[in-house]
């Protein structure tokens, strides 16, 4: 339906849809949306974006009134961590430089932000000096940045709430391959659906936290 009848004919429809991935909790892998990014970044034309806190939400949602043609914003159904300040400036295909770094690069969206920035924190105390970018839209990527982030650190770790099937990952994965080939891992949802639980515990079952990026980061550097 949304391929055919918005996609097909770029109709200036914005679909916001609630309750994406594992931290939807306790309804389970039925309710647990892991593949959406990968479905809607196929489809031509399509937008494709996931905010990382409450300021950043308000933000997506004005930018994507305001361009025309068909977008989809993903939101979840946890209570998030706000981490922005109210004078934050979110812009479509853009990805956003929160802390520079030398050593390695993490790229991260949604809720998997803050994860990324405490991660970094950590990292920093064994000397491992890690930028920090939160890509909020998925599709059209900010290449620049991706290619800033690989030429700059020479290793990459993409960190989403999503499969690691068609999401984050793949999509820098797809231009690093062509433009500038570095090391890159994925954190996401190992290609298998979801489970029924509290939220933190699942994100902590399926890889999805501040520690388990910590390790990777340490695995690639």
């Amino acid at each position: 339906m949304v391929r055919n009848t918005i996609g097909y004919p770029h109709l200036n429809v914005k679909i916001c849809a609630t309750h994406g991935g594992i931290s939807v909790g306790e309804d389970g892998a039925s309710h647990q949306m892991n593949e959406d990014f990968a479905l809607m970044r196929s489809i031509p034309g399509m937008t494709v974006m996931v905010p990382s806190d409450d300021v950043e939400a308000k933000q997506m949602v004005k930018a994507a009134y305001e361009m025309n043609g068909p977008v989809y914003i993903r939101f979840g159904r946890a209570a998030t961590e706000v981490f922005h300040q109210d004078d934050y400036s979110f812009e479509i295909g853009k990805a956003e430089l929160i802390k520079d770094g030398t050593d390695v690069a993490i790229l991260a969206c949604g809720i998997m932000v803050p994860e990324a920035i405490e991660a970094a924190k950590a990292l920093e105390e064994d000397g491992i000096n890690a930028m920090v970018l939160n890509v909020g839209t998925i599709k059209p990527l900010d290449e620049e940045a991706v290619l800033n982030a690989a030429r700059k650190t020479g290793k990459i770790v993409t960190v989403e709430e999503h499969s690691i099937i068609g999401g984050l990952g793949d999509a820098v994965a797809s231009v690093i391959c062509e433009k500038y080939p570095v090391p890159l891992k994925k954190i996401g949802v190992n290609d298998v659906f979801g489970k029924s639980g509290p939220a933190n515990e699942l994100l902590k079952e399926f890889g999805l936290s501040a520690d388990n990026i910590i390790h990777t980061v340490k695995t690639i550097v």
